[in-house]
């Protein structure tokens, strides 16, 4: 089932994807939620059967022809972001750093990324070239968590998963080098780009993921590459802390990045940045001003 949020005369809507890639507002089918948040911390298992029956219909209005916003507009908390968590990513990470990798990672990295605000399919984002030149891409496979997860084991990990969405994970690298950490350099306005939608069913263990930069192919993987996968995550983090329903959980980004190549290949304006995630579709965005 794919869960959007999206604009119609003005007016922010929920929908669920029919089985023609039509758009379906949920409150036709009488269920009335404020917005995404609302949607994942209140639905009923009845509501849930309801959703899932409108999605195996056809019917709706045109996916193309709505006014797209990203499935959740503003997350709860911030956004829990794992660190090199594909080992050649890590690898290119530390060459960029010119610090010599060992090969191990024993531990996952976690950061927070503030997003007062997040963008959909098809929005520009800011470059702020007032004050970085070095605006990088990272496409990311990010969960919601559904309920709220304290002390949760890896085998029962999946069951508190409301569904995953792509994150492009937009980074500044000079301002993190400058500042000697990750999350100024993460949370510039903007730099969270989010979509197309919430996909509930999904198997992710062994998905492709990749981003493209005006159709040239950067980033190339699968998510059976990740070093700590979702379950351990979730599991790892609950062990100490409660995740809320509504934590959007980003797992890391593959190698092929800007700043792996040699010269690095940043962002400029009017760069159009596809990331791909199989099974749940393409995230595509243009660089502003």
């Amino acid at each position: 089932m794919r869960l959007i949020t999206y604009k119609k005369d003005g007016i922010v809507k929920l929908g669920v994807l029919s089985a023609n890639n039509g758009v379906i507002d949920i409150s036709t089918a009488g269920i009335d939620k404020k917005d995404m948040n609302d949607l994942i911390i209140t639905l009923t298992q009845t509501e849930r059967q309801i959703l899932e029956n409108l999605s195996s219909k056809s019917g709706g209005e045109p996916y193309e022809s709505i006014e797209k916003l990203p499935p959740i507009l503003s997350p709860l908390q911030d956004i829990i972001c794992l660190g090199i968590n594909y080992m050649e990513h890590a690898k290119e990470s530390y060459r960029f750093k010119k610090i010599e990798f060992d090969g191990k990672r024993e531990f996952p990295v976690y950061f927070g990324k503030r997003a007062n605000y997040i963008l959909g399919d098809g929005a520009k984002f800011p470059s702020h070239s007032n004050i970085t030149q070095t605006l990088d891409y990272e496409v990311e496979l990010a969960l919601i968590i559904g309920k709220d997860a304290y002390n949760v084991s890896i085998k029962d990990a999946l069951e508190y998963v409301f569904g995953y969405t792509i994150l492009n994970d937009i980074s500044s690298r000079d301002i993190q080098n400058r500042y000697k950490q990750w999350y100024y350099g993460k949370s510039l306005d903007g730099s969270t780009l989010m979509g197309p939608w919430i996909e509930t069913n999904l198997d992710i263990s062994n998905l492709k993921i990749c981003s493209r930069i005006n159709g040239e192919l950067r980033q190339n993987a699968n998510t059976a590459d990740m070093i700590f996968d979702a379950a351990y995550v979730i599991s790892d983090l609950s062990a100490g802390m409660t995740l809320k329903a509504g934590t959007i959980i980003s797992l890391g980004t593959p190698s092929g990045v800007g700043m792996g190549f040699t010269p690095p290949k940043y962002l400029k304006k009017d760069d159009i940045v596809e990331c791909e995630i199989e099974g749940i579709g393409i995230l595509k965005n243009i660089v502003g001003e």
